[in-house]
């Protein structure tokens, strides 16, 4: 009996291992203004088991996603998006993420965001949200930040476009104190149970092959 049911949960756990995704990087950049300085972010992607996307935006060339602090910038806009499709041939399905957010706000500070998951087979939009993170001046709290939000989508979905916007803003007469910064973004998605599914059946098939030998 031990034997059975520790093969049945090595062999779920192989399963859900095996399969890799494609996660395509189409857009990630950022503009600060004023001067139109246009900046490109690194990204990080994790294909499998299953996608992960960190987008590197303290690491922006030629400058990070930042206003404020002394630089001439007041504000900025940084625009992210990417594409999922299953690799290789069918696969579970996808049904939300872990978002994070970190950054840093100080004073006379605020940093908008809007994150859309559209399903590319017919554009149904699966998931909408914003938020916003303010400093102090704006009835926030001033210092360092980092958000986990859990996103769900309306449907269970392996073929996903994901995009994600942020503007940046400063204002007030102290620029070396006012800050609105975005060290990472980054999304970890959650599958859809397969390989509990797998294993539930298993463990029922074994529980019928108890009853009969009884």
């Amino acid at each position: 009996m031990r034997r059975i049911l520790g093969s049945l949960i090595v062999s779920a756990a192989l399963t859900a291992a095996a399969h890799a995704w494609t996660v395509t990087i189409i857009t990630s950049q950022g503009q600060l203004n004023p001067g139109a300085v246009t900046t490109n972010v690194p990204a990080v992607v994790i294909n499998n088991p299953l996608p992960q996307v960190t987008f590197l935006t303290a690491a922006g060339v030629p400058n990070p996603i930042l206003v404020g602090d002394g630089t001439t910038f007041t504000n900025a806009g940084y625009t992210a998006e990417y594409s999922i499709a299953p690799n290789p041939g069918p696969a579970g399905q996808l049904t939300g993420f872990n978002f994070i957010i970190a950054g840093f706000v100080q004073g006379n500070a605020q940093i908008n965001w809007q994150k859309k998951v559209v399903r590319n087979s017919d554009n149904a939009i699966l998931y909408l949200d914003t938020g916003q993170i303010a400093g102090a001046g704006f009835g926030g709290t001033d210092g360092a930040f980092s958000l986990n939000i859990v996103g769900t989508l309306s449907q269970p979905a392996d073929d996903v476009t994901v995009y994600e916007n942020f503007t940046l803003f400063v204002a007030g007469q102290a620029p070396g104190f006012d800050t609105a910064s975005l060290l990472l973004v980054e999304q970890d998605w959650v599958p859809e149970p397969a390989s509990l599914l797998a294993l539930g059946a298993g463990l029922a098939g074994l529980m019928g092959l108890r009853r009969r030998t009884r």
